[in-house]
């Protein structure tokens, strides 16, 4: 998997925009929902009931999005 991809065909037809939206305005408790968004399910369920993953979860997916490396669930970059 490569980061910062502008230009590859493993692109996911999911807005980046998006997903960091919902990771930053759906913050700690509520949050997994960026996952739900990416198709990533048990994992957002998971972050959900775990607050975020005790927010550090939640950090590291909003760092991700933020630099192009947070995929979703066919593994296309977000």
């Amino acid at each position: 998997m490569s980061c910062c991809c502008q230009n590859c065909d493993n692109k996911s037809p999911r807005s980046r925009f998006i997903t960091f939206l919902l990771s930053l305005l759906i913050f700690g408790c509520m949050g997994g929902v960026h996952r739900i968004y990416a198709g990533k399910v048990i994992t957002g369920v998971i972050q959900f009931l775990t607050c975020g993953g005790f927010i550090i979860w939640q950090v590291i997916d909003m760092i991700r999005i933020v630099f192009g490396c947070f995929d979703d669930k066919e593994g296309k970059i977000i």
